[in-house]
């Protein structure tokens, strides 16, 4: 519909206008507003991190930290968008899912299934985060949301408003409850379900295969990377088919020729043995891929033949995300059942106990990432961290194929959920994996984990509250700059750094400038320097004569110019 031009409207046609407008209808949804006590505090009270170092974990001083945040995911989320604005790469989060069974608290009340509000404060919950946790994200990032039948619905269009209908990914099914949920009324319900929405048109899927049961495959490595072996080249599954419905044969239903005395495979010229893709139960299928690479294949070393009583099969190296195909959108496999996978995984780990009920498959986890990026050294957020899963699964992942990826996990302490579950469960998992083998120490999941708490200042912007957020900032600033080592605690500044090639300054008060000038001099490096202003400005003046060698940055106005956009 074209737009309506209103340059010659006079006064009364434009209030008439107006009012036409307002009596519109919206479209979406409509809930009744609950303000949210945690949310309401931010007017009063602006958060912080305060780290917990008898809980800091290094078990590799080559590997990056990851970050864990005891407090509310609000304030935590806050603190974020300052630390890590447009640096997340993926966002998984399983959150409350409102069944009713008094599992989640609003306002420090359970709700329960007789709360007439109970959708509306729900909502009000997950907006308030969700709204947060978008800024995070890269420009190509994707958030992965696990719900059920409960608030699916309502979660739905909260993305579609939040992130835009048009960056909606997909919908997976995962079956994580085989054995079906109980009850008297309804179907037995065997599946949840997984939200993918990118940030912008910029995110897209990435191709997995998440058939592969890792029991059976081993991981292998060559010149072009790690791989799966075996994979057999004939296809399997509903889309597997050679015949078409029209009685047709579809284009990857074709012969491989293979020489038993050379090994050589080929689709160019005959040799002694032909192979169909023909399973087991003698039906008809296709191969994964098509005639014009399959000699290159061979070639390359990326295809071979093996004589198993099922007959000759043909294997391919499979190089997992980078020549997968698209994820489906049912995930049946037994590998994702809560119970088997998570339940049991975590009992190992911290032995039986009944202080966190349902905990996601480990592999469940580990796929939603896979789907959401294929960066080694990706930045990993879940602001619902529950038990810890999550954290798991990074490791695993980076274990499986020698990546790097951190994961930032926050969680509250509501029934000791983090001091004897989720932390115990990252710090066992790191440290259980460090074994003896020759006499020497091998580290089977290498890991670092810094560990903070939210705290808070007044927010009323006077220039003692200024100072005291100054004062406050150590922690924020070196997460953001990712500089946890301290060079120097010298009068009124400290020098910080990566353990590589970056050199982070921060300077209290107006007495720390020159000393830390004499620092900046001494290293002849570059540095980010943060200085103590009550205003924008950054002193520039002061550090005139090392101008070349720092990046200058006010606090706390960076700060506060950050909380002032999510508190407006």
């Amino acid at each position: 519909m074209a737009k309506k031009d209103y340059s010659n409207f006079n006064k009364e046609e434009l209030i008439e206008e107006i009012k036409k407008l307002e009596k519109r209808k919206k479209y979406g949804l409509v809930w009744e507003d609950k303000p949210e006590k945690v949310v309401e505090m931010c007017k009063e009270k602006l958060p912080i991190l305060e780290e917990d170092r008898i809980r800091e974990i290094i078990a590799d001083t080559e590997k990056p930290f990851n970050i864990l945040i005891e407090g509310d995911n609000y304030h935590a989320l806050s603190v974020l968008n300052y630390t890590h604005n447009k640096k997340i790469d993926a966002i998984y989060i399983d959150p409350p899912y409102n069944t009713g069974a008094s599992d989640w608290k609003y306002n420090n009340k359970y709700v329960n299934a007789d709360d007439a509000y109970r959708h509306s404060k729900w909502l009000n919950f997950i907006k308030n985060r969700l709204t947060l946790c978008k800024d995070i994200l890269k420009e190509d990032g994707i958030i992965c949301v696990t719900i059920d039948d409960y608030e699916l619905p309502r979660l739905w269009l909260l993305l579609d408003d939040i992130f835009g209908a048009e960056n909606f990914l997909g919908n997976v099914v995962i079956r994580n409850n085989p054995s079906g949920r109980k009850t008297k009324r309804k179907v037995a319900q065997v599946h949840e379900y997984a939200l993918f929405f990118g940030k912008s048109q910029n995110s897209f899927i990435k191709n997995i295969s998440i058939e592969m049961d890792k029991k059976s495959h081993v991981y292998k490595k060559d010149k072009n990377g790690k791989w799966y072996s075996p994979t057999n080249l004939r296809k399997q599954g509903v889309d597997s088919q050679a015949l078409k419905p029209d009685g047709s044969f579809r284009d990857r239903w074709y012969p491989i020729y293979y020489d038993p005395k050379t090994g050589k495979l080929t689709t160019k010229l005959e040799l002694p043995i032909k192979i169909w893709p023909i399973d087991a139960k003698g039906e008809k299928r296709i191969w994964r891929r098509s005639t014009d690479i399959i000699d290159k294949m061979y070639q390359e070393g990326d295809l071979w033949c093996q004589e198993t009583k099922y007959g000759y099969q043909v294997y391919f190296k499979f190089y997992g995300g980078v020549e997968g195909e698209p994820p489906k959108s049912i995930w049946y496999d037994s590998k994702f059942s809560a119970s088997e996978h998570g339940t049991n995984i975590l009992n190992e780990i911290l032995g039986k106990r009944e202080m966190f009920p349902f905990p996601k498959s480990i592999f469940a986890v580990e796929e939603c990432i896979k789907v959401m990026t294929n960066n080694k050294n990706a930045i990993i957020l879940d602001f619902f961290a529950g038990s810890g899963t999550t954290a798991q699964a990074v490791l695993e992942l980076n274990k499986l194929d020698g990546g790097d990826r951190k994961f930032i996990l926050c969680t509250n302490n509501e029934n000791n959920i983090m001091t004897e579950v989720c932390y115990p469960r990252i710090k066992k998992v790191i440290q259980k994996l460090e074994k003896e083998q020759q006499g020497k120490l091998i580290k089977d999941m290498p890991g670092n984990l810094k560990f903070f708490k939210t705290n808070f200042v007044d927010a009323e912007p006077t220039d003692r509250n200024k100072e005291a957020m100054v004062k406050k900032s150590t922690e924020m600033l070196c997460l953001k700059e990712e500089c946890f080592d301290e060079l120097k605690n010298g009068n009124n500044f400290k020098i910080f750094t990566d353990n590589k090639d970056k050199l982070l300054g921060i300077v209290y008060n107006d007495s720390g400038i020159e000393p830390i000038k004499k620092e900046i001099t001494k290293f002849n490096k570059k540095f980010i320097v943060y200085v103590f202003s009550l205003d924008d400005s950054a002193r520039e003046e002061e550090f005139e004569d090392v101008k070349d060698l720092v990046e200058l940055k006010p606090i706390p106005a960076v700060i506060l110019n950050v909380y002032r956009r999510i508190f407006k």
